[in-house]
């Protein structure tokens, strides 16, 4: 299963409001942290190998706000800042992957900068689908092999 499946099949399982639970004020909302993968893909994939990855568009704090999203808005997000990642990454080619980018005025081998994002991206699915087996508890269906009984080998 992908990075973003994982995110996909918790969605799934999820009602409106479960997407703006936050378990106390310092903690995020599944809808806050896909408004932040939004931003952080459209700015970090958006001209790629071209221009800086953090772009002067963005508008990084405010999405950490809850910007009272639909989930239909909130997965057209989603899938907007997979769609430019994944283009991206299409368009590269082999001696691409050696060329100097920039994030924030760093640079950082290409290669160097996707292994940074696909990092990045999997922290924020982990809490995405820790959110979701929360908000879920005993309606939760496993995204993988289940605890009890573990397969046989």
């Amino acid at each position: 299963m992908s990075y973003k499946e994982f995110g996909d099949n918790t969605f799934v399982q999820l009602n409106e409001k479960d997407f703006h639970f936050a378990a106390n004020e310092s903690s995020n909302s599944i809808a806050q942290i896909v408004q932040h993968m939004h931003g952080n893909m459209m700015s970090r994939w958006t001209n790629f190998l071209t221009e800086d990855g953090e772009k002067v568009s963005r508008a990084r704090d405010e999405e950490f706000e809850d910007q009272d999203f639909s989930k239909a808005r909130l997965l057209e997000l989603w899938n907007e800042g997979w769609d430019c990642m994944m283009k991206a990454l299409q368009d590269l080619k082999d001696e691409d992957l050696l060329k100097t980018i920039y994030i924030r005025k760093e640079p950082l081998s290409a290669l160097d900068a996707i292994n940074r994002q696909l990092a990045h991206y999997s922290y924020h699915i982990g809490q995405i689908v820790f959110i979701g087996k929360i908000v879920r508890d005993g309606e939760w269906k496993t995204l993988t092999i289940p605890k009890r009984p573990s397969p046989k080998r």
